[in-house]
């Protein structure tokens, strides 16, 4: 068989009804191309393979996965990208659809990946630790409403889907997960420049226990921080003020 290693934050999935839930959840949208993350020992690989007239590839790092997934499945030959999903070129030419139950030490970063990819992923369903799918998914005025829930929101409507519990896995993580769903918006906010809108984005909450004003003070001229919206913490604002504020910024 194969080796988990803790290294890679490897939980593997043995739970075939959450695994069925997952493979149902992405296919209630039409795709052409998958993309699966971190195939791991290919519990949800062995269902993604048998959908019919897609493309599918895989991204896997750890070596050991990689022969027993080709030994396993003859039909992954040629199919299998061996490297971190975060050294990845694009995978596939034109609109593709990822999924994964993403390694989670990780898991953040593969969804920045994501935005880098935005034009072209049309959905993801991924699995995540408990607190990062609720942060994704998270409303404006939320405690955990952060800088990933605005940056992803801003082009993605999320849905949270499920819970799973811990001991849907091998070996069991010590907290709960949950799955989330990403598909593009079609009222993508209109803003100056994603550069602007994610410097702003992210320098407002890198203080978020400071008002807007403080917070933010160095991209706008104080002439425009008189406006009231500063008065408000980062989590109060929507992802449209974050948008409509980037027009005011000084760069």
């Amino acid at each position: 068989m194969y080796t988990l290693k803790k290294s890679l934050g490897q939980h593997f999935l043995k739970d075939e009804n959450i695994c069925k839930k997952i493979v149902s959840s992405l296919q209630t949208h039409p795709f052409n191309q998958l993309l699966e993350v971190g195939p791991g020992g290919g519990a949800l690989t062995k269902y993604l393979i048998e959908i019919p007239h897609i493309t599918f590839k895989a991204v896997e790092l750890d070596d050991e996965k990689v022969e027993f997934l080709h030994k396993t499945y003859p039909v992954l030959k040629d199919k299998i990208i061996h490297k971190s999903f975060l050294d990845v070129d694009k995978p596939f030419e034109g609109k593709f659809t990822i999924v994964g139950n993403f390694p989670y030490n990780i898991s953040t970063q593969i969804l920045f990946k994501v935005l880098e990819w935005k034009e072209d992923v049309e959905i993801v369903v991924g699995m995540f630790q408990k607190e990062v799918a609720q942060r994704v998914a998270a409303p404006s005025g939320n405690k955990v409403y952060g800088v990933l829930s605005v940056l992803v929101q801003a082009f993605y409507k999320v849905e949270y889907l499920f819970d799973v519990h811990q001991n849907c896995f091998n070996p069991p993580p010590k907290v709960m997960s949950g799955v989330i769903r990403l598909v593009p918006r079609t009222n993508v906010p209109e803003m100056k420049s994603e550069r602007a809108f994610f410097n702003l984005v992210k320098t407002a909450f890198n203080q978020r226990r400071k008002t807007l004003r403080n917070a933010v003070k160095g991209l706008f001229t104080p002439e425009v921080l008189k406006d009231e919206i500063f008065n408000k913490r980062a989590e109060q604002l929507t992802i449209e003020d974050f948008a409509k504020l980037t027009f005011l910024m000084n760069y």
